[in-house]
This record gives structure tokens, sequence and C-alpha cells, in this order.
């Protein structure tokens, strides 16, 4: 998709904080934002990075990035934007208030907050779970913003599903400009793209094969037991429609019967449920393929991050580690949404132009 306004894609510089593997910059740069640097402290993050982006990494932590290395980056360029998505995991539903404000991660927000009073951006974004907006932290990060000029500060609860991407992914979008009210543009359609419409052409893998021309095309072994439960289950279903020598022991207990959503099967004809770190797993949620006895493979849950189906997370000839790939494509910023966001930053700064 090709952005609408007529800025100048050099115009508008962008410096993207915490990137992972690359998602909310090639989504700015699909929209036509210059992004000229990326920073994350994970090494793994480096060859997708830099592989299919126009810009620079920086292995480096948030804490360590000074702002005038953030200046520097964006150079002479009109309109600066400081972008990121601090890590998620504090806040989010799947770990069940197992982490407290007394994780450094917390910390990493204001981080991003020292950032924007000391680099003095015109724009800035930033994409997290919804539980961020009932926490003390974010309430203080607003009012940094405010404080730093941005007086009107918008945020806005997503369902990816509505904005094309094939995932039932709830995010919230923060947005502020020094120029005044920016927001998210709306969905431009209702149809929502289903599993079958982003994967349904993808080639057959069986449990534990790798396709030949696709590295990342792989899908992880299952035990028998596992083999036997996945045989077992329909789309959209869930443990409970096992026969009971097939359901595990914390299911049969009191306390694991509410957890419905795990050892499932996608449906053809929907979005994906969210995709988190652990998509791999046929356990750890409903990502069992809708008919192939198998949970996804790794491309398939980048591609339902709205990644590019040609998107490079390995380098030729290196061995796929599973766990650190998991972590890349769950955590990242859907693409998708990162083109819409970036599409609203252009649109909003033709208003300013034009006026």
């Amino acid at each position: 998709m090709s952005h609408s306004t007529n800025i100048s894609t050099t115009s508008v510089a962008a410096v993207d904080l915490f990137c992972g593997a690359g998602g909310l910059t090639h989504g700015l740069e699909r929209a036509g934002i210059s992004v000229r640097a990326g920073v994350d402290l994970d090494p793994a993050c480096r060859y997708p990075y830099e592989e299919n982006n126009k810009a620079d990494f920086w292995e480096k932590s948030v804490v360590d990035v000074t702002a005038d290395e953030i200046r520097a980056a964006w150079g002479k360029a009109k309109y600066r934007v400081l972008a990121g998505c601090a890590p998620c995991q504090p806040f989010s539903t799947y770990m069940q208030g197992k982490v407290d404000s007394s994780d450094a991660r917390w910390n990493l927000l204001d981080e991003f907050a020292r950032l924007v009073r000391d680099c003095d951006p015109h724009i800035v974004t930033m994409e997290n779970v919804p539980r961020l907006e009932e926490q003390d932290v974010f309430e203080k990060f607003k009012a940094s913003l405010r404080a730093s000029g941005f007086e009107e500060v918008t945020t806005r609860v997503v369902n990816c599903a509505e904005y094309g991407i094939p995932q039932k992914r709830r995010r919230l979008v923060l947005l502020a400009s020094k120029f005044g009210k920016l927001e998210l543009l709306p969905p431009k359609s209702t149809k929502q793209k289903t599993v079958m419409d982003v994967i349904g052409d993808l080639p057959r893998l069986v449990a534990g094969q790798i396709d030949p021309k696709d590295i990342l095309h792989q899908s992880c072994s299952l035990s028998p037991t596992n083999m036997d439960r996945i045989k077992n289950s329909k789309p959209g279903g869930s443990w409970r429609d096992w026969s009971e020598d097939l359901r595990t022991n914390c299911h049969k207990k009191e306390s694991g019967k509410n957890y419905a959503s795990v050892y499932g099967r996608m449906r053809w004809e929907e979005p994906s449920p969210t995709i988190t770190t652990q998509f791999f797993g046929f356990g750890n949620g409903r990502f069992g393929h809708p008919e192939q006895d198998r949970a996804l493979s790794f491309r398939e849950g980048a591609i339902l991050q709205s990644f590019p189906k040609d998107y490079k997370f390995v380098r030729k000839g290196a061995v796929l580690n599973k766990t650190a790939i998991g972590r890349l494509i769950g955590n990242a910023v859907p693409v998708k949404l990162g083109e819409v966001i970036g599409k609203s930053i252009l649109g909003h700064l033709q208003q300013i132009q034009s006026s």
C-alpha cells in the first residue's frame, strides 16, 4: 500500500526504540517514513532488522542511548519521530500478576520519556498491550509527554483484525504531536482477513518437518500423546473435546478446568488468536493448524503478524533458534499496524503543511 500524501520521504525521519525484528519499522517504511535507526538489546534482532529494512541497527539498551545519538540519526529532517514499543511482558494478561513494579522493565517507559524530553521530537508514538492503560507508570509517561510540550496525547485500543491483520490481537496505540491532535486513522474495511486468506496456500507440513525452500516454514515435533491429542482436536475447540485418557493431569483438577484456550486448533474462516512468543507449541494456546496435525510453523506465525512472506529472519545456512525466533515474531508490532501508524502520522503532517 502506498501513502496518499505528497510529503517527501526524506522530510520525516524516525528512530524506533525497542525495535525487535522490525515490525514497526517495516510498517513505517512502507507508509513512507524514513526510519534511520532501530534500537534493541537483543542480538537476535540484528539480522532480520538490517536485512529487511533500510535503517541501522543499534544493539544496545535504551538506557544507554543518548539524545545526541538520536538527533544525529534524524539529521536535518524537517519532522522528527520517536517511536517504540517498550517491552510489554510486565503488563501482559499472560503474566497473571507474576510481575510487579520491581521488574526493571517497568523503568523502560521512564527511559522513553527521558529521550522524548532530551531529543525534542515532533511526533511520539508507542504501541503496547491494553493493560498498560491501567498502570500508574503509563499515567506518569503521558504526564511527562504533556510536560515536554505534547498538549494532546491520544490513546486507542484497537483490534488488529479491523485493520486487515489476520489476528485477534488487541493493542494500545499512543500518538502525540507538537502540532496538535494526532489520532490513529479509523479502519477502512469491515471485512476481516482470515487464517485461510493468508496461510491457506503454504506447502503442507507434517510435525517436525522443514520446508526445503523456506527454513522458517517448519513445525515442531509432537510426542505420540500430543499427536493423538491434535488428531482429536476440532477447529475452535479445546482439550474438553478429548476423551478422559488424553487430558493432562492439570486439566483434570478443579483449578485447571477454566484454561480452555490451550491445546486447540485455529479456524480457517476466522482471524487467528493472538500470536504469542510460544505460538509454535501446540500446547501453548490455540495454535494447532486448522487441518494439518501440527502446530503453526514459524513462517505462518510471522504471516499472521502481517510480516511479508519473504521477510528474512535467519541467515542462509544458519540453524533456526526456535525460542529466539518465536520471541521475535510474537513480540513484534504487526507490520500492517505499523503502516497504519505511519499513514496516520503522514496524514497529520500533510494537514499541518496545508494549513
